[in-house]
């Protein structure tokens, strides 16, 4: 059990309700969400399903640009606004991701306003693991309603139809399940308890983004559960990699350096 007569871990005063909800979730995840997903991977060619992977990301361009703007990220905020008009057009509504290719060589970087509250220094807050949405934080849930209404908010329908809403929830968490597979593959065979793992790595993994956004030095890999040291690192819930650590430090200073 995560709770013992020291009381919860730091941050995670909850712990004794998020285990049982972390513990239900995979219930249902392996009875029902993971057949589904594997299924879709199976059914669907991979251009098919890279193609939707490609649109999602598209969609959420606006968001990256309006928190890029948010945090002084010029150069990123002209980035999103730049793979935005290209995909958006030469790309087919964003099924192709043209923008990354040469000459553009433009990367999909996500954001969101749960990384700008991070920015102007709002902590985290208490850490939960919610059905539907996995392992979050007090501010990570805020930030993502506010991403979730920004673009129905401002462009009103079809993006505030519920139809809309649902289609891209569904595909968005089959999507995620697929690129998710081999982590919480790794969770559950690696990790002897992969409550707590998760969570670490979930709270690591976001400290460090928020670190490097603010240009201040984060060592991630003393953070991370040692279970999941190894093997590719994703922003759990999201399924998009954070972003790539500068070259090697060091011995005496493996700190990452921020992105600009």
């Amino acid at each position: 059990m995560v709770v013992t007569g020291r009381g919860a871990p730091p941050g995670d005063p909850a712990a004794a309700v998020n285990e049982v909800s972390f513990q239900a979730v995979q219930a249902v995840d392996d009875a029902v969400v993971a057949p589904i997903a594997m299924g879709y991977a199976k059914a669907a060619p991979k251009p098919v399903r890279q193609g939707i992977h490609n649109a999602l990301n598209n969609l959420s361009e606006p968001i990256n640009f309006a928190n890029a703007l948010l945090q002084f990220k010029i150069g990123k905020a002209f980035r999103a606004l730049g793979r935005f008009g290209i995909n958006s057009t030469i790309g087919v509504v964003g099924l192709v991701d043209v923008a990354r290719r040469k000459p553009f060589n433009l990367r999909y970087e996500r954001n969101g306003f749960a990384n700008t509250l991070g920015f102007y220094g709002i902590g985290a807050g208490p850490y939960m693991y919610l059905p539907l949405i996995g392992p979050t934080s007090a501010r990570d849930l805020v930030g993502r309603v506010l991403d979730l209404s920004l673009v129905p908010g401002v462009a009103g329908k079809p993006f505030s139809s519920p139809a809309y809403a649902v289609g891209t929830g569904v595909a968005r968490s089959l999507d995620d399940r697929v690129e998710l597979d081999d982590f919480l593959r790794r969770l559950k065979s690696e990790c002897t308890n992969p409550y707590a793992a998760e969570r670490d790595y979930y709270l690591a993994v976001r400290e460090a983004e928020i670190a490097s956004l603010r240009k201040r030095p984060f060592d991630l890999d003393s953070r991370l559960p040692a279970c999941l040291a190894e093997g590719p690192r994703v922003r759990v819930g999201q399924a998009v990699p954070p972003p790539p650590e500068a070259p090697a430090a060091p011995a005496q200073d493996p700190a990452v350096t921020p992105q600009m």
